[in-house]
């Protein structure tokens, strides 16, 4: 993996890439997370595609970006980024926020985008239009909210932090300490999650409540593939989906193919090696095409 700059509004976002001999595939990661939450899919894919994620804007290497955030934020930069690679066209995919944000995207800029894989993403959540933000984000996402308002002694404390996470414990790996480490910022014994809270806040806005983005799925250009968890943040079940909510969502079939990995949660989707091999397989097929 090598990382490079693109000027983007506000100042220069870091970006990720691992290289391959096929197309770009451009991945946006979730809502407190970074670009190595890619990087086991990325040995997965063993250079069939050229995997390039960005931190996002309020995160890890780009936490100094301003706002405005949300996905309208996010989608110009990910298209900054393509026009920095010199692509005209470009397949996305995205993790959980992330996938809002290829799906915005994909939608502001059909143009520019060959197909998207949403990872456990994509399809909003049912909130009532007055929840507190804090409050929902507390719920569904547990532990890596909390650790937002934490700060920590030291790097092992911090791992120790997140070894403990119900939805990670069980499969820790290499791969995992790397996203967590790329996280941490500040000095010991004042360690803290790189996360702006500001973004944080104003991206669930997008993907809770603003109606551009959570219908953004309905308008995705072919192909594309929605690959869901059986359990959720936590490693609970049900998941963020199942086949009642994937059907009250209303997704049309000849838009979007639909697939469920088994036995996984909403992080090891990613970090598992089993399931890692199938999501890098449909992110070739989306990639490479027919």
């Amino acid at each position: 993996m090598d990382e490079f700059d693109v000027d983007v509004d506000g100042g220069r976002l870091r970006v990720c890439r691992w290289p391959g001999d096929g197309p770009v595939v451009l991945a946006a990661h979730g809502i407190t997370a970074n670009a190595l939450s890619f990087a086991a899919l990325a040995a997965a894919l063993a250079g069939r595609v050229q995997l390039v994620a960005p931190d996002l804007r309020g995160r890890a290497r780009s936490s100094g970006l301003p706002g405005p955030y949300g996905m309208a934020a996010h989608a110009a930069d990910l298209i900054a980024v393509a026009d920095h690679l010199g692509l005209e066209r470009v397949a996305l995919a995205g993790h959980s926020m992330g996938g809002f944000v290829v799906a915005a995207t994909a939608a502001a800029h059909p143009g520019r985008v060959t197909g998207v894989l949403l990872i456990d993403s994509g399809v909003g959540l049912t909130v009532p239009p007055a929840a507190d933000i804090d409050e929902v984000l507390l719920a569904v996402i547990g532990p890596a909210m909390r650790r937002l308002d934490m700060t920590f002694a030291d790097e092992q404390t911090y791992l120790d932090f997140f070894r403990a996470h119900p939805a990670l414990h069980d499969g820790w790996s290499p791969a995992v300490a790397a996203y967590v480490r790329r996280d941490l910022a500040g000095t010991p014994p004042h360690l803290r999650s790189s996360c702006a809270i500001e973004a944080v806040r104003a991206d669930a806005t997008d993907t809770l409540i603003d109606r551009v983005t959570v219908e953004a799925v309905h308008r995705l250009p072919a192909p594309a593939r929605l690959m869901w968890a059986e359990r959720g943040l936590q490693n609970e079940k049900p998941g963020l989906y199942d086949e009642s909510r994937l059907a009250a969502a209303g997704l049309d079939p000849a838009r979007i193919a639909v697939e469920h990995v088994p036995g996984v949660n909403h992080y090891s989707i990613l970090f598992d090696p089993r399931a890692a091999a199938v999501v890098a397989d449909r992110l070739v097929e989306l990639a490479t095409g027919p």
